[in-house]
């Protein structure tokens, strides 16, 4: 079995298990993805959840994020870590969106990348969730389990994006991604996986063999 078929069989099994591949990420609009997906960052997705709702309400567009304070918008980040580098990205990102791309949010991973604190995974999130482009969203469950299944051999996430590319069936890589990390946290999870429950182990390298 190639890389390439091996592949697909695992975004099958993936799909059978995880019909639903959804962001755990709750937004209404893509500059709210991607405010929340910077805030994810070190952070679990359950706590950027909590914290997003009061952040939206009193920052409720592009405009009202553009003329923040930064000191504000870290008494409502507080709780997430690393917050004063997350407000201050959050207000840099909104003034740039409506400064050189007319109040929009890019819709390419090298527009989306100039943007302050967006590098190439949220980046891939929001091409694939908001604009249905193909891409591939390196995060660390998408690394461990793909390295696991002997489909990279590499931890750094742009090598890891640029492999997946060549082996996943565009349509289907932001899926694939979403899968994985949902597969990470039910059944691959790290340093306890339930093999012998795992849909993938007919394709995976690292599943212990009958026997």
């Amino acid at each position: 079995m190639t890389k390439k078929e091996r592949a697909a069989g695992c975004v099958a099994a993936l799909k059978k298990e995880y019909p639903d591949a959804l962001c755990s990420l709750d937004y209404t609009d893509p500059l709210q993805l991607l405010i929340a997906t910077r805030l994810s960052a070190q952070c679990t997705d359950a706590r950027v959840n909590l914290v997003t709702p009061s952040l939206f309400e009193a920052y409720p567009d592009l405009d009202a994020f553009c003329e923040a304070k930064v000191e504000d918008v870290e008494r409502y980040i507080h709780s997430c870590g690393f917050f004063r580098a997350k407000a201050k990205d959050i207000v840099g990102m909104a003034q740039k969106i409506r400064n050189d791309f007319g109040g929009e949010v890019p819709d390419t991973v090298e527009a989306l990348t100039t943007l302050p604190g967006v590098g190439r995974k949220t980046a891939n999130l929001i091409v694939g969730d908001v604009y249905h482009k193909p891409a591939v969203v390196t995060d660390t469950h998408v690394i461990r389990i793909t390295n696991l299944l002997g489909l990279v051999d590499t931890k750094d996430p742009k090598k890891v994006e640029t492999l997946l590319r060549g082996l996943l069936d565009p349509d289907e890589s932001n899926d694939f991604c979403h899968r994985c990390v949902l597969h990470g946290r039910a059944v691959c999870v790290a340093r306890r996986p339930q093999c012998g429950d795992c849909c993938l182990r007919p394709y995976c390298k690292s599943a212990p063999k009958a026997g």
